[in-house]
């Protein structure tokens, strides 16, 4: 093997690391902003997620069977409806549940937990427990060459430009908006920020939609490149948790970072390696980074 088929080989396999990335950072993202305001442990952000995959799923549905002209241009509009979806459900979800239990994480860990049961057999029951794909547009389809022998995905790319608008919105929203104002002040000292007239409990309601619509889009963005089951949300809620806590809990420059390095480093080890062993060598280099520094790449100090 020549050295620059090795060179394209190892490129490709960095940029499969970025598409792996761009969901966990998305889904890294909605669990900082919640854990690190509310402390809440939300066990069904996985369910979120599979709610943005299941509303590209049906717009690819409705679209082919209503409108075939219309498949081109479906798609972003369905993700920014797949995060309106999953923005009310986790307004919902907050209201009914997760507003009578705060200052107990335990608690939220267990009903969102059977939260995230629930929503899984509702998914079963109402869409089907096989998994399904949508049909996406063709200029998603394909791939870009570069170079010679070096092939990357459009999707992938496309992926990775949300990502970037994503997580370049919620850092703007976070230091340039009055709803990023409370939520720095409520961060830095919950009581001072009642004190001046700071509704915490609606910026805590906004806060936690807010997370959830981001792993709505995470699922949106999930679905060019993987297919959708009940359980395509769980399968990434670890990973998820692992890059908040790596980076540090209330730091979003960490949960990039994190989410960097996890997604590089499963992906270059799962091509010396089998899925498994490379998931078990990227947990063990965080078990031990965390062993020596356990409080994340980028630990903020809070006040509460």
């Amino acid at each position: 093997m020549t050295f620059s088929e090795m060179l394209n080989i190892g490129l490709m396999q960095g940029f499969a690391g970025l598409s792996l990335f761009s969901v966990l950072l998305l889904m890294g993202l909605g669990l900082a902003i919640i854990f690190g305001q509310m402390g809440v442990i939300n066990m069904a952000h996985g369910e979120f997620m599979t709610i943005g995959a299941y509303t590209i799923f049906l717009g690819s549905t409705l679209a082919e069977k209503f409108a075939p002209g219309f498949i081109a241009y479906y798609f972003p509009i369905a993700i920014l409806v797949a995060f309106v979806l999953a923005f009310f459900a986790g307004w919902l979800v907050e209201w009914a549940l997760i507003r009578h239990l705060y200052k107990r994480p335990l608690d939220t860990l267990l009903a969102t937990w059977g939260l995230s049961l629930a929503i899984q057999q509702a998914f079963r029951s109402g869409i089907g427990p096989k998994e399904v794909s949508p049909t996406l547009p063709d200029w998603l389809l394909g791939s870009w060459s570069p170079a010679e022998g070096l092939d990357i995905p459009i999707n992938g790319m496309f992926v990775l430009a949300l990502t970037a608008l994503v997580t370049g919105g919620v850092m703007l929203a976070l230091y340039k908006s009055r709803w990023g104002l409370r939520v720095r002040a409520t961060v830095s000292n919950r009581q001072m920020a009642n004190a001046i007239g700071i509704n915490t409990k609606k910026t805590d309601r906004l806060t936690f939609a807010i997370g959830c619509g981001i792993a709505g889009v995470a699922g949106a963005a999930f679905t060019t490149i993987g297919s959708t089951g009940p359980t395509s949300g769980s399968l990434y809620i670890v990973d998820a948790f692992l890059v908040v806590t790596f980076g540090g809990a209330a730091c979003l420059l960490g949960t990039v970072a994190s989410a960097f390095g996890i997604a590089q480093s499963q992906s270059f080890s799962e091509f010396f390696m089998s899925g498994s062993l490379a998931k078990v060598l990227t947990l063990s280099l965080i078990v031990l980074i965390l062993m020596m520094r356990p409080q994340g790449l980028f630990a903020s100090k809070v006040r509460r």
